[in-house]
């Protein structure tokens, strides 16, 4: 009788139950890392705003900016006004302001008598939660980025709304340097 080369059936099935089995651990670390990176890119870009909005309160005199489309402009960002102030990148101010999966938004606070926003709101909410990122992100005027780790909900660009996030270890508060 001749013998037959190649995998038997019960071979075949140990392999692929074993690339599950190293699949099924792996995939979850994968998907971690993914929000760890999404996160690290949220706060990174909530500070580029942040520093945006210093920038643009010293270059043109009147006060912080009303919204975050004023801190960019659309491609190619030639000519700075005070209604397109080229400081940010272009995925950030026009559009849905959705990078890296978050969705930014900004806004002027604090009107004085004249109308000068003495004040910014900053916030970076992940778009699908536990999937692009786990905590919402925000910064104001003070320069102090802050977090909540349930990243469902936004935390708002009112007046006061970062200042407003209480400091409760593992849940919110300000983020390390």
């Amino acid at each position: 009788m001749k013998k037959q080369k190649g995998f038997s059936l019960i071979e075949l099935l140990i392999v692929v139950a074993i690339i599950l089995i190293i699949a099924a651990i792996a995939i979850p670390n994968l998907l971690r890392s993914k929000i760890a990176a999404n996160e690290s890119s949220a706060v990174g870009s909530v500070r580029t705003i942040g520093t945006a909005e210093v920038t643009y309160q010293s270059s043109w005199g009147t006060g912080f900016s009303a919204n975050l489309a004023n801190l960019g402009g659309p491609p190619p960002c030639t000519v700075a006004t005070a209604v397109q102030a080229c400081l940010i990148d272009p995925l950030l101010s026009t559009g849905g302001f959705t990078k890296s999966g978050y969705v930014f938004n900004a806004a002027g606070t604090l009107p004085d008598v004249s109308g000068i926003l003495n004040g910014f709101e900053i916030n970076g909410t992940p778009t699908s939660y536990q999937t692009t990122g786990v905590r919402a992100f925000c910064d104001d005027q003070t320069g102090v980025i802050k977090f909540i780790g349930n990243g469902a909900a936004a935390i708002g660009v009112g007046a006061g709304a970062c200042a407003a996030v209480p400091t409760v270890a593992g849940v919110s508060g300000p983020v390390g340097n």
